[in-house]
């Protein structure tokens, strides 16, 4: 089992893009996922795009993982 974090696409250059996971910014490879365009939702494992997702998806994902966060005592 693998788990995608979903991100939002901030810029692009080239193959790499700059995308925003809850408020941080870090690169990932579009090499996957060459389609994806500026203010898409990516799925994010292991510094790749694995593929595209809706915002809704995204958004569903992102609360479910902060409610684990918290259900676990950390918090965040």
């Amino acid at each position: 089992m693998c788990l995608g974090i979903p991100a939002k696409v901030i810029e692009i250059n080239g193959y790499m893009a700059e995308v925003e996971i809850g408020g941080t910014r870090r690169e990932a490879s579009l090499q996957l996922v060459p389609d994806a365009k500026v203010g898409d939702f990516v799925l994010i494992h292991t510094g790749y795009a694995i593929q595209k997702i809706d915002e809704k998806e995204a958004e569903e994902t992102l609360e479910l993982l902060k409610q684990l966060g918290e259900s676990n005592g950390s918090g965040e």
